[in-house]
């Protein structure tokens, strides 16, 4: 994950550095705020694969001279079914009709994607590693 922690920080930087000068010359608001999003979601991938690799360490695809069966094994845990994506399909949803049909309908829709999404995340953290 190292080459990509520091592809996406270079990718981040690029987006750092455009903003800078957007801001500096053209001073407008909605063109220097995409860019800043750019920069903090780059900076964000960029995050997640320097805390993989520090975590994991180095992958056999990290080296020239690795082996084909030097990846075999458990990959990861994947769950086997959940009725939280439906949930959370649900709850926003009911957040998209709240913009048009009243507040009320919009608080529902954040009740209901709140705990959608807390169950998800939590759904299988209790498992045996």
């Amino acid at each position: 994950m190292k080459p990509e922690a520091l592809l996406f920080a270079g990718v981040a930087a690029f987006f750092l550095i455009t903003d800078a000068f957007y801001i500096w010359l053209a001073r407008e608001p909605a063109g220097a705020a995409a860019l800043a999003v750019s920069f903090g979601m780059a900076a964000v991938i960029s995050f997640f694969c320097a805390v993989n690799y520090r975590r994991k360490g180095e992958r056999p695809e990290d080296r020239g001279g690795a082996k084909v069966h030097e990846r075999t094994g458990t990959v990861d845990f994947f769950p086997p079914q959940s009725g939280y994506p439906v949930l959370v399909a649900f709850g926003v949803a009911l957040l998209a009709l709240g913009l048009v049909y009243g507040l009320w309908v919009f608080l529902i829709g954040v009740g209901v994607t709140g705990g959608s999404v807390f169950g998800m995340v939590f759904q299988f953290a209790q498992r045996e590693l």
